[in-house]
């Protein structure tokens, strides 16, 4: 027996959809998104350099003298 096709909204009816929300559901959305912050000093931990590990490669973040920080690979 044959199947009826389905019908998929289009990217311009989801849009259309989505634009309609709350504006408390979209800031409630931002809010949850927002990235983890934390000082450098509880990264550094009293050092100038410390060694990130990010999908198996090590970065270096220094600190420098005027206080600004340095990533490199």
């Amino acid at each position: 027996m044959p199947h009826a096709p389905i019908d998929e909204p289009d990217s311009g009816q989801a849009l259309r959809l989505h634009a309609g929300a709350p504006a408390q559901e979209a800031e409630g959305a931002a809010r949850r998104r927002a990235p983890h912050a934390m000082e450098s000093a509880d990264l550094f931990k009293g050092e100038k350099t410390v060694e990130i590990s990010h999908n198996g490669v090590i970065y270096r973040l220094q600190a420098t003298r005027l206080g600004k920080l340095i990533l490199t690979k």
